[in-house]
């Protein structure tokens, strides 16, 4: 079975942290894909189509115990406060 895009999103851009007192919530978990996608030239998904895929993958959106990581963190972070570059 092939691995899904979204699958491939949380493998890249997002590390498990069960620890985690300030995980990812949804608003932020959904624009982490978006730069992810950016970055790997592709077209996100909308919010609705975003959250029912993490579901199926098992993220729970309201504590997802998830963190960002990588490139497509980066990214996000440079989008979300431009007068920092």
């Amino acid at each position: 079975m092939s691995t899904s895009h979204y699958q491939h999103f949380l493998d890249e851009a997002t590390i498990f942290d069960p620890t985690s007192d300030c995980p990812l919530g949804p608003d932020c978990l959904y624009g982490l894909y978006v730069s992810w996608c950016f970055l790997k030239g592709f077209q996100p998904h909308s919010d609705a189509a975003f959250r029912a895929a993490m579901q199926r993958c098992g993220i729970d959106m309201s504590d997802s115990k998830l963190m960002m990581h990588g490139p497509a963190a980066a990214e996000y972070i440079l989008a979300s406060y431009p007068a920092v570059a």
